[in-house]
């Protein structure tokens, strides 16, 4: 982040007028901690931490507190993998919780920016799975959960969604398997995905779901 006011001021500011492009992917529903970088209205620097409301290889969606004009340039880090992004604004929306809802589109799709890629094919499968970790409040669970879709590299879980934040490592078991994840998405209130977390295996060479990949 040394730089980032060199490559601030050097970005070319689009015209406010530039129309958006149309989305290129579905938008799925993933709460993920970013970092917002660039210019507000006041022609001002800024640096916002905010977590994604809507996201797809093309860009997503921000609350922002900062005011922002359509078509100016913003940076987004992703706090999970410390991966950045030029970014142009290419929608503003109405408030959420006292923020606008920015639309930012990359300069060119990165579909693996947001880290919720699925590495080989999920396959829905209902299992009763034991998980310990870190709550919100930093004191420790370990509670059941059941699985939704389970993959070779990874699974999607009901029932601790209210516990976990992207980023977090959490223990998961299975009968006599045991193996670490990350929780890579936490499912939106008021969302189908409203309680689940989408985690991906940090041991490749454990599989406790007992699958094998085609």
């Amino acid at each position: 982040m040394a730089s980032t006011s060199n490559r601030m001021s050097s970005a070319k500011r689009p015209s406010a007028s530039e129309s958006p492009k149309p989305r290129s992917s579905i938008r799925i529903s993933l709460h993920l901690p970013v970092l917002v970088y660039g210019w507000s209205d006041a022609e001002a620097s800024f640096h916002e931490d905010t977590t994604t409301l809507l996201v797809n290889a093309s860009g997503g969606l921000v609350p922002l507190a900062s005011k922002v004009e359509l078509g100016s340039t913003l940076f987004v880090v992703n706090k999970s993998t410390q991966q950045e992004q030029e970014c142009r604004v290419a929608y503003i929306g109405p408030e959420f919780e006292g923020k606008l809802k920015v639309g930012v589109a990359f300069k060119r799709p990165v579909p693996n920016f947001w880290g919720n890629n699925r590495k080989g094919l999920r396959i829905s499968k209902s299992m009763r799975v034991w998980v310990r970790g870190v709550d919100r409040n930093g004191q420790k669970y370990n509670q059941s959960a059941l699985t939704v879709d389970v993959s070779q590299h990874g699974a999607r879980l009901d029932g601790i969604g209210y516990l976990s934040v992207p980023g977090a490592s959490i223990e998961v078991r299975r009968r006599w398997g045991k193996a670490r994840f990350r929780v890579i998405w936490v499912g939106e209130i008021g969302r189908p995905q409203a309680g689940q977390v989408g985690v991906i295996c940090l041991e490749p060479n454990k599989n406790i779901w007992g699958i094998r990949s085609k």
